[in-house]
């Protein structure tokens, strides 16, 4: 099958590079790791995404993608779903799993059991061969955006996480909360720990203090919705 990538000539003009911010407040063009066996269409898409500002890197098939994936990881990863050996699907399962690097897959199939495969490794889309680069850029925006997003939420969990396993009292507050005042564990969390700072108090010692019933969890805590 002969696939077409479209570079219309204003390309550059129509479209600013995606912004992405990283340590020091330093901005630089989100990186992109396009993934194809078929070289053509591999640099063919990388050139478009160049001419709109992003950085690419290249691999023609799921072994190469993984080197490059550990040695720069990207923002994104544009994934061709049907390659000989490692398959995209499987790319994506090894990325969702190592890595915290998102996928877009790219296919001239749109039947129903693959999208359905894609969505299950956690694509954040899915671009249908033959492509039009302009039209793809919102698609490759929206990506960016949901993976910070992702990423962020990801953080504060991990956070989260680690400070509840590091208390006892902390564990034992956040459930009191939930039970009490049905919120849900990053809720509670966030409610004690902005009691813990409003009263410059360390979030074990606040949570200890709570437990031995020195203090009212209900005078303390900020409960939204609740007086």
């Amino acid at each position: 099958m002969k696939v077409r990538i479209n570079l219309k000539p204003d390309f550059e003009m129509r479209f600013k590079s995606i912004q992405i911010k990283l340590q020091g407040e330093k901005l630089v063009s989100a990186r992109i790791l396009v993934v194809d066996d078929d070289r053509l269409i591999m640099h063919t898409l990388s050139t478009g995404l160049r001419s709109a500002g992003y950085r690419t890197l290249e691999a023609d098939s799921g072994v190469a993608a993984i080197k490059i994936a550990r040695e720069q990881p990207p923002d994104l990863a544009i994934v061709d779903v049907r390659m000989p050996g490692m398959s995209g699907l499987e790319l994506a399962e090894y990325l969702r799993i190592h890595t915290s690097i998102p996928t877009i897959f790219l296919s001239a199939h749109s039947d129903s059991a693959t999208v359905a495969q894609a969505i299950a490794q956690g694509a954040l889309g899915y671009l249908v061969k033959p492509l039009d680069v302009p039209k793809i850029i919102p698609s490759i925006e929206t990506a960016l955006v949901r993976a910070k997003e992702l990423s962020g939420l990801k953080k504060a969990q991990a956070q989260l996480n680690v400070a509840m396993n590091q208390s006892r009292h902390v564990s034992m507050v956040v459930g009191v909360l939930m039970e009490r005042y049905g919120l849900g564990k990053e809720q509670a969390f966030e409610s004690l720990r902005k009691a813990a700072r409003s009263k410059r108090r360390k979030l074990e010692d606040l949570a200890s203090d709570i437990i031995s019933g020195k203090l009212d969890i209900g005078l303390i805590v900020e409960i939204k919705g609740k007086t």
